[in-house]
């Protein structure tokens, strides 16, 4: 086990409820009412983690996936970004709550209109092709349609404050995006083909560039979707056997990603090292239909931006925020979280699991942890450990929380079930693509945190022994919360790449025979 960082000791641990709180946020893929609706602005997962890059431990990485539950073969016009949308990444340095830092992504979208002569003589017209590339891309280029993007560092308020361009190492504001892999006839080989598309960057008032790509990649994220939204069709306990990447969903999907890398000293601020960090999609409140829509013109918007989307901690809106209010919580914004305090200090999700398997737990009563309200939840999710990743001003509100005077753990050397497995640089200090956050988030709302953690918190050389409860709940808390749930899909930093931007070449729509 790694050691413990000097400031990291018990008491720091310990925590406290605050008046304001709210709970965690996961994977989201269509996490609420409105968003189904709008697939395009659908944060799906968000990544904060110290670059575990071999050389770039210097660097935080941060990832957004949008558009979920891609099927590689769904063209002919695959999954694009929507240009009237504002994408962004929102940093907080000082644990006030609210953005410091905000990196705003607009897109572009562009067609070359490929026209093929059909017919002869008299009779002969030219006539654009239906598809967005005519031949293989990657070798020849061969493409009908593109997409550019631009970004924008806002300091200050995401609305108001004051923006600069993001420039591009090789001159220029404007950055390519990458085909959708449409299959291995028009890519020959389309992981190398999108890795020139990882841009080097120059940010305003960063000592040292950055990276940035955006484009279709393997989702990362692994649930045992179908049968977890079927009330927890299956035992949630870990078993000889039970481990099975059949029981990930999302085997056969991809995803967009937005990735960025960036020095730490650029996005620490004045702070205490640690950041709060979230993503969220915006629109013009107004969408007027084209009756007569063309390419470049099938809709006029206007009006205010208006945020539609909002990921940050990972499984709130999906299993914790109450459905009435899952798109009142997508609008919302940190700072004011303390209107969903119910749903973290008083969760349901562990009443249900009572309902669906006190008996076939073998439970005589209640399964679901007895703390209320519930202090282990609120430090882990809406404050941060003292000492770990708690921001030297403490608002509790939803966001990733990262450390990075934490040094990264190599890929190797990961463990899947971050912090309380003795991983400091895993989650909930931050997240990282390997980390296995639904086993962990079953886990610790079941109550695993009233008992012991893997961290020799008490200096008697044994981890995880009696002195090394964090003292936020007690094992007669949590009748099982010692009980390995899970979701039975397993997820380890294999599953991803240890290089920038981290996640997989997407799978392809077709495979060559």
């Amino acid at each position: 086990m790694k050691s413990l960082p000097p400031l990291l000791n018990a008491s720091l641990l310990a925590g406290s409820l605050l008046a304001i709180s709210l709970p965690a946020q996961a994977s989201s893929h269509r996490e609420a009412p409105n968003v189904t609706r709008l697939p395009t602005i659908d944060a799906t997962d968000f990544y904060a983690f110290v670059s575990y890059e071999p050389g770039r431990g210097d660097y935080v990485t941060l990832i957004a996936n949008y558009v979920p539950l891609q099927d590689a073969y769904g063209g002919p016009n695959y999954f694009a970004m929507d240009p009237d949308a504002v994408y962004a990444i929102h940093i907080d340095t000082d644990g006030d709550a609210v953005e410091d830092k905000t990196f705003q992504f607009r897109f572009s979208q562009s067609t070359d209109e490929f026209k093929l002569a059909i017919g002869e003589g008299m009779n002969q017209k030219e006539v654009a092709i239906p598809l967005k590339n005519y031949g293989n891309v990657d070798n020849d280029g061969a493409t009908n349609f593109s997409e550019t993007y631009e970004v924008t560092m806002v300091e200050g308020d995401s609305r108001s404050g004051m923006s600069t361009e993001v420039m591009s190492s090789m001159g220029g504001t404007t950055f390519t995006k990458p085909l959708d892999n449409i299959g291995e006839k028009s890519f020959s080989d389309y992981a190398s083909y999108a890795s020139t598309f990882v841009h080097d960057i120059s940010v305003s008032g960063c000592a040292a560039g950055g990276k940035v790509f955006v484009g279709q990649r393997k989702d990362p994220f692994v649930v045992n979707l179908g049968k977890t939204f079927d009330l927890v069709n299956y035992v949630p306990l870990d078993g000889e056997g039970v481990q099975d990447d059949a029981n990930d969903d999302l085997k056969d999907k991809n995803v967009t990603s937005i990735a960025l890398e960036l020095p730490v000293g650029c996005v620490t601020g004045s702070g205490n090292g640690v950041i709060g960090a979230w993503t969220t999609a915006s629109l013009p409140q107004a969408r007027i239909l084209n009756p007569e829509a063309t390419f470049a013109k099938p809709d006029v918007s206007g009006g205010a931006l208006t945020q539609v989307s909002r990921l940050g901690m990972p499984l709130v809106n999906e299993l914790v925020i109450g459905l009435a209010e899952k798109d009142t919580f997508n609008a919302s914004e940190p700072k004011d979280d303390g209107q969903f305090a119910d749903y973290v200090t008083h969760p349901t999700l562990p009443a249900l699991l009572d309902i669906l398997f006190r008996d076939a737990l073998g439970a005589e009563d209640n399964i679901a942890p007895s703390n209320i309200p519930r202090n282990d939840l609120v430090t882990t999710f809406l404050t941060g450990f003292e000492g770990v990743n708690q921001q030297a001003t403490v608002t509790a509100s939803e966001m990733l929380r990262l450390n990075t005077s934490i040094a990264p753990t190599p890929a190797e050397d990961q463990s899947a079930f971050g912090v309380v497995a003795g991983d400091l640089a895993g989650f909930p200090n931050g997240r990282r693509p390997g980390d296995d956050v639904v086993d962990i988030a079953l886990r610790v709302v079941m109550g695993a945190l009233c008992y012991p953690v893997n961290i020799d918190l008490d200096g008697s050389g044994t981890a995880g022994d009696d002195g090394d409860n964090l003292g936020l709940c007690e094992p007669a808390d949590a009748p099982v919360g010692d009980q390995p749930f899970t979701d039975q899909a397993p997820l380890d930093a294999s599953y991803v790449d240890s290089t920038f931007p981290y996640l997989k070449a997407p799978l392809p729509g077709s495979v060559s025979e």
